[in-house]
């Protein structure tokens, strides 16, 4: 029925010249954009528009970030603020598992700026600049003052900071030579120690592969011999993408 009636309102448009078939016009349509309108290839007006914005205040300053994506609240200082310290927030919740140690401390951190900044303790200025060091930090996965091996690997970080202040580990543990270890610093001997073992025993895929893991943990108990370390480190290593 509707069918119908749809079929009649076209011939009475038709018609009454209500109608306007565009065929009979396409090529003189096209003579006409050709000739007088121009048409480029569209180009970013910044390189900066998707950038995220704790991204954006690394490689620009914390000064260019605000005014590139956070223009729009400027003379908020509070809005401002609370703006990249829920970007801050987010961006360790997201990273927490690769790296529990570091980002519990990264977030400590946090709180202290935040409750700085509530408490008035602090100038505005003071703030954004302990806050993009904060970023740094965070964006980095990494503090300035470590060894290099340490900055060129995640995985071999994350071992190493989660292996910090657990105590238990016999002395032999650590006795690896290395050419980055020093004497004093035997948790880098076993966090290489660790890294090495799990990259020579691992299989492919085995993620979620339980005989797969089980070969894992055994080598990890080898080095640790502590069933409870295993299985707290085991998160941390299966949560590495080197692995």
């Amino acid at each position: 029925m509707l069918e119908h009636y749809l079929n009649i309102r076209e011939i009475i448009r038709k018609a009454s010249g209500e109608s306007l078939d565009p065929k009979a016009y396409e090529a003189d349509m096209r003579h006409l954009i050709d000739t007088y309108i121009e048409a480029s290839e569209p180009r970013k007006v910044s390189s900066f528009e998707d950038m995220p914005l704790l991204e954006l205040i690394v490689k620009t300053g914390i000064d260019k970030a605000i005014v590139t994506q956070l223009g729009g609240l400027k003379g908020n200082r509070n809005a401002v603020a609370e703006t990249i310290e829920n970007n801050v927030r987010s961006k360790i919740i997201k990273e927490h598992l690769n790296d529990p140690a570091y980002y519990e401390k990264m977030s400590a951190l946090l709180d202290e700026i935040i409750a700085a900044r509530k408490a008035k303790a602090i100038e505005y200025e003071e703030y954004l600049k302990r806050i993009a060091d904060l970023v740094k930090q965070v964006e980095a996965g990494h503090e300035d003052d470590i060894s290099e091996v340490l900055k060129k690997s995640p995985a071999l970080r994350a071992l190493y900071n989660n292996l910090q202040n657990q105590g238990g580990y016999s002395e032999d543990l650590a006795k690896e030579s290395d050419e980055y270890v020093t004497p004093h610093d035997k948790v880098l001997a076993l966090a290489l120690r660790l890294d090495e073992t799990v990259k020579r025993v691992r299989s492919d895929d085995w993620r979620g592969i339980e005989p797969r893991e089980r070969v894992i943990k055994k080598a990890i108990h080898d080095v640790l011999n502590d069933v409870d370390e295993v299985e707290r480190i085991f998160l941390i290593i299966k949560a590495q993408k080197e692995y």
